[in-house]
C-alpha cells in the first residue's frame, strides 16, 4: 500500500526555518515526480514545490521562490522541503504527494486535484510571533 507520512511541522517565528520530511512507502520515489502542497485555513490546497523524477528539475510557486528548497534522498525514499525566512502567510497544513507515472511537475502542481489519488495526513506549519 502506497503511503506518505509528513513530519517536521510546528510553530516557527517569522523569519525562522523549518525542514519538512515526507517518508514514502509502498513504492519507489525514484520513478515519480514528488510535490509539496499546502492548504491554509479557509483556502484551497495549492501546489508549492516539485522535484522531477530524475531530480534534474525543481519547481516553486512564486511566493516561495528563494526561500524554500525541495530535495530528496532516494536511498531513504524520503523527500524534504527546507523552509527559510518563513512568513505568516506560509501557515498551512503541508502535504507531499505524487501523481501517476510520467506525470511531470507542471501538471502535478496545477492539476493535483485530478492527479493525486492519495493524500497523507500532512504536517501543520504555523508561522507566528
Amino acid at each position: 500500500q502506497e503511503q506518505f507520512v509528513e513530519s517536521g511541522g510546528g510553530l516557527v517565528q517569522p523569519g525562522g526555518s523549518l525542514r519538512l520530511s515526507c517518508a514514502a512507502s509502498g513504492f519507489s520515489m525514484s520513478y515519480y515526480a514528488i510535490g509539496w502542497f499546502r492548504q491554509a485555513p479557509g483556502k484551497e490546497r495549492e501546489g508549492v514545490s516539485c522535484i522531477s523524477s530524475d531530480d534534474e528539475n525543481t519547481y516553486y510557486v512564486e511566493s516561495v521562490k528563494g526561500r524554500f528548497t525541495i530535495f530528496r534522498d532516494i536511498a531513504k525514499n524520503t523527500a524534504y522541503l527546507q523552509m527559510n525566512n518563513v512568513k505568516p502567510e506560509d501557515t498551512a497544513v503541508y502535504y507531499c504527494a505524487k501523481g501517476p507515472l510520467d506525470v511531470p511537475c507542471g501538471l502535478l502542481l496545477n492539476r493535483h486535484s485530478q492527479l493525486v489519488h492519495y493524500w497523507g495526513k500532512g504536517t501543520l506549519v504555523t508561522a507566528s510571533s
